[in-house]
């Protein structure tokens, strides 16, 4: 069988001899290149005989993140299985290093796991270690909360008080009739009350753009505030 072709992007150029010692001790891996920069790297990846299975890519070069661009130009121009080595676990770094298209991250304390881990890289089997998976979770949560509260804002602007007061009374199964009672107006301002809520939200019926705002929370959010009746 032959062996795992490797291409590693250090600028760490001590740390760089190590690596490239440790894994050339395995039989079924071969380092065919080795860069320091991404310029540098980028003129080996263009390279009309570069033929790597798998780049092992330092996150920061130079003191920047720039090994997150070119694992992204790895992936999309070349093809490449690409592995972030960092040393920092920085969960924004986690996050984009798989957007661009990694396949893994691994902390350079544990270089012992690099063999393994290139392994399943190649055969595409790689699972995500614990801890990153528990990062890119949290990632995952906050990114939803921030859509949650967009989501909320932008229907709290969207909607004005007394429209919002109209679908909760809507959304209690109330008729119109019976909000233009409660609120001593008349069934015309309230047809028109409800005619802006579907023309805002998009909504065939009121029921469903008072189950749209119900999900959102804003009637406990109104409720919280104590917000007055029209």
């Amino acid at each position: 069988m032959d062996p795992i072709k490797l291409f590693i992007v250090e600028d760490d150029r001590d740390w760089l001899r190590g690596l490239t010692a440790y894994l050339n001790r395995q039989p079924d891996l071969q380092i065919i290149a080795t860069a320091a920069t991404a310029e540098e790297a980028r003129s080996i990846l263009s390279g009309p005989d570069f033929g790597a299975d798998v780049a092992l890519l330092d996150i920061m070069l130079e003191d920047e993140p720039a090994g997150i661009q070119l694992a992204e130009e790895a992936v999309e121009a070349w093809g490449i299985k690409v592995i972030m080595l960092t040393s920092m676990e920085e969960k924004d770094l986690i996050f984009r290093s798989f957007q661009a298209g990694a396949i893994d991250y691994q902390i350079k304390s544990n270089f012992e796991q690099l063999p393994t881990v290139i392994r399943s890289a190649h055969q595409r089997s790689a699972p995500i270690n614990a801890a990153v998976a528990e990062k890119l979770r949290e990632e995952f949560r906050r990114l939803k909360r921030l859509e949650q509260q967009f989501k909320v804002k932008e229907m709290s602007d969207l909607i004005t008080p007394t429209e919002l007061q109209v679908l909760e009374m809507i959304d209690q199964g109330h008729t119109q009739t019976e909000i233009a009672g409660r609120f001593f107006i008349s069934l015309r301002t309230v047809k028109i009350h409800v005619g802006h809520i579907l023309k805002k939200l998009g909504s065939s019926s009121s029921k469903e753009a008072a189950q749209k705002v119900r999900e959102l929370g804003l009637f406990e959010q109104k409720r919280s505030k104590g917000d007055k009746d029209i």
